[in-house]
């Protein structure tokens, strides 16, 4: 589609129902989920495991073809956990799998299909060993990965730094640096002198954007009805 055919009611009514599933399903299965988490299409969303930790106002989008998966595994005295920060964003298709630590510092970004890993899930030389060697991950604070990048076992990335996508991290990326590439290396500089605007800033005042954010919808749908929405899903035009 090209526009959103909803009515403002109908699309609030789903919002409604985001938020409802959201504390009623997702809540109990984090050992802690902070204030005001957003998870568009929260159905998408799959836990498996103990020890999962989400901070303050974490944003997560998961679509029916590109779930979001955070997993922790556990066997014998080997544990994993999951920490993201306060202000993170989480994009569809993103996969999180423990069996150490992986801790996401606040106001970081992962984007479509990116996925961190802190274990080989298998021994290399016995197969049927399950987890196999293991190493943590830290991503310092506003951090942002790129589309389908994969972060390995053992792995920090400094403060700020961008990794670009597709890149494969195989070890540790300084603080204010692009890296590309498999195995991924630096590519650029980032000027550690201009300050960087973070998600936190645009989320703070979350009360005054979420009613900025009603007003605008409510005059992008104003027009809407329920029967145009209902024909643009069941016989749609070039035009919609």
């Amino acid at each position: 589609m090209r526009r959103d055919h909803r009515p403002y009611r109908i699309m609030r009514l789903f919002h409604h129902l985001e938020h409802w599933y959201t504390e009623h399903f997702l809540r109990p299965q984090f050992d802690k989920l902070g204030i005001h988490p957003k998870f568009m299409k929260p159905w998408y969303i799959r836990i498996f495991g103990e020890n999962i930790i989400l901070g303050n106002q974490v944003h997560i989008v998961a679509t029916s073809d590109r779930n979001v998966r955070l997993s922790v595994w556990t066997l014998g005295e080997q544990a994993g956990n999951i920490e993201i920060g306060n202000y993170c964003l989480i994009c569809p298709g993103v996969r999180i799998d423990s069996a150490d630590s992986i801790k996401i510092g606040a106001n970081s970004m992962i984007a479509s299909g990116a996925y961190l890993t802190d274990a080989d899930w298998h021994d290399i030389y016995d197969r049927t060993r399950p987890i196999g060697n293991t190493g943590k991950i830290h991503l310092s604070e506003n951090v942002w990965v790129g589309d389908q990048a994969t972060i390995c076992k053992g792995v920090s990335i400094g403060k700020n730094s961008i990794i670009g996508a597709g890149a494969v991290v195989t070890k540790d990326v300084p603080a204010n640096v692009v890296v590309a590439g498999n195995p991924a290396h630096v590519v650029k500089q980032l000027d550690p002198d201009i300050t960087v605007r973070v998600r936190e800033q645009l989320l703070a005042e979350h009360e005054k954007l979420d009613a900025d954010l009603r007003e605008l919808s409510r005059a992008l749908l104003a027009r809407n009805t329920v029967f145009g929405w209902l024909r643009s899903i069941i016989k749609p035009r070039n035009s919609d």
